[in-house]
């Protein structure tokens, strides 16, 4: 595959990720009576990556995360030559994932953004009111382990053909531990989409969901390459 059909589908799979999970958290989290909560908000970014993994995962690998695409560089899995190309790719896919999804949840008598739109936030824009210093080890450790997990999964001495489920099992996970701390970045590029049309605090605090899981990445990858190195 040539570098335009990867970011191709990098742009697409990180817009499927955006509209599936944030858009669960938006329109269907609290949805009266049948509202899926935060179960469902879990499951639902879970299942983004899984199906996709499927979907593009022979194209481009299925990063839909710059920080995976960090973490798997740091573990020597990935060209730096294609770093900027599929973090390019991944934040306009989030971008374009929110806009769609603002359209949709637009479309409903007396939506605001004061509700977040599912951005992720710290200090009095933590769901559960957690600090930054909380937030900041809960996004380094959450991806940290969410790049181990692909690491793993993904290596050639793995099973064959389960990777998807382990990857999409383990965002699921993280969203259960980690949503009433920060709403779950894990991702710069799914917390940059929704701060664009939120604005205000939630670009003013994007910068820790872009310090903290590229530096979770990193420190998976080294420990990674310490796993398999000789000795």
């Amino acid at each position: 595959m040539n570098i335009t059909q990867k970011m191709a589908a990098e742009f697409i799979g990180t817009l499927w990720l955006v509209l599936g999970g944030c858009g669960s958290a938006v329109l269907a989290a609290a949805f009266p009576d049948v509202g899926i909560g935060l179960l469902g908000v879990a499951f639902a970014f879970g299942l983004t990556v899984l199906t996709m993994a499927y979907a593009i995962g022979h194209i481009s690998g299925c990063h839909l995360n710059p920080a995976v695409s960090f973490g798997l560089w740091a573990g020597g899995r990935f060209p730096a030559s294609e770093l900027a190309p599929y973090i390019i790719a991944q934040v306009l896919g989030g971008i374009a994932g929110a806009g769609i999804l603002y359209l949709i949840a637009s479309g409903q008598d007396g939506f605001s953004l004061a509700g977040g739109f599912a951005s992720n936030g710290f200090g009095e824009h933590s769901p559960g009111g957690y600090s930054l210093t909380a937030a900041l080890v809960c996004e380094v450790v959450m991806t940290l382990f969410f790049l181990i997990i692909i690491l793993g999964a993904t290596d050639d001495r793995a099973p064959k053909g389960f990777a998807p489920i382990a990857i999409g099992l383990g965002l699921t996970l993280i969203h259960l531990i980690s949503i009433p701390v920060t709403n779950t970045s894990v991702n710069p590029a799914r917390s940059t989409g929704p701060a664009l049309f939120v604005g205000d605090w939630a670009l003013s605090q994007l910068w820790l969901f872009w310090l903290a899981p590229i530096a979770g990445a990193i420190l998976a990858g080294i420990i990674y390459k310490f796993f398999n190195a000789k000795t």
